[in-house]
């Protein structure tokens, strides 16, 4: 079979760097996750939950979401930025699941914007750091995909498989949904952000209450609070660098030859990261 015209030849340290995000992308979802530390299934405590909680824990995240992307779009520069942030940004929201477990879990309602902006702005920088820009329409699209990515359903590990279908579908839902929205829109976002903010709160909107209701549990209080902040942070972080080393590989070989290459490697692989601000 013939190689496509213009593709370059895939380098074999571009083949680790995939393989190092294929490995963050297969990290367990935040169900699993917030499981194995709390000891107790997270389908138990949902149920707990009062009546249209998870209604005001989504209009609290929309409105949140559209907040994060006016900012970033007037705020962040489009230099690319190698420094890690991350234990700062990590830093950040422990502190905010803390202070919200000691005033207790319902403050998670006045939580949410700010944890939800740190991750966000997390995620921005990691997006800059491998070559996105992000004050583009796309860039902040793509910014937002990540909140979609390791959380489909209550057994999704964000496998190959997962995650291009997630990326297919919120692709397509953008498409669908943006002439829909057009009259809704606002100038917090553009008619596509839009409607890709509402897909990504359906899938968001029920981690958040999955955090919302671990952190009703009688075992949780500030430690607990901060904890689980720290694996919402973490899972994301790992998300957005994966993402978008994928994207990067896609900027220089083209998405069907790192699609084809992505499928190719094993689900994981134990490697060193392959540069040094990856460790």
């Amino acid at each position: 079979m013939k190689k496509p015209p213009n593709v370059k030849p895939f380098a074999s340290e571009d083949r680790r760097l995939l393989q190092y995000a294929k490995n963050l992308l297969a990290n367990p979802g935040l169900v699993a996750q917030l499981t194995n530390v709390l000891g107790t299934p997270i389908e138990v405590a949902i149920k707990r939950l009062p009546k249209g909680a998870c209604k005001r824990v989504n209009d609290t995240l929309e409105s949140a979401l559209l907040k994060c992307v006016r900012i970033a779009a007037k705020t962040m520069g489009d230099s690319t930025d190698e420094r890690s942030w991350n234990k700062t940004h990590l830093g950040a929201v422990v502190v905010t699941g803390a202070t919200a477990g000691l005033l207790g879990p319902w403050t998670m309602l006045l939580e949410i914007p700010v944890t939800t902006t740190i991750i966000f702005r997390s995620i921005a920088d990691i997006a800059r750091s491998e070559g996105e820009v992000i004050k583009t329409g796309e860039g902040l699209q793509e910014c937002l995909k990540v909140f979609a990515l390791g959380g489909t359903s209550k057994n999704d590990d964000a496998t190959e498989s997962g995650y291009f279908a997630v990326r297919s579908a919120l692709a397509a839902q953008i498409k669908k949904g943006a002439d829909f929205v057009a009259k809704e829109a606002s100038k917090e976002g553009t008619p596509a952000v839009v409607a890709l903010i509402k897909k990504v709160v359906e899938i968001l909107g029920m981690q958040y209450s999955e955090k919302l209701a671990a952190q009703l549990l009688p075992i949780v209080g500030a430690v607990g609070g901060a904890s689980i902040n720290a694996i919402f942070m973490g899972h994301f972080q790992s998300m957005a660098r994966g993402h978008f080393i994928v994207r990067r590989l896609e900027r220089i070989y083209g998405e069907a030859v790192i699609k084809e290459a992505y499928d190719l490697l094993p689900e994981y692989e134990d490697i060193v990261p392959p540069l040094a601000r990856y460790q």
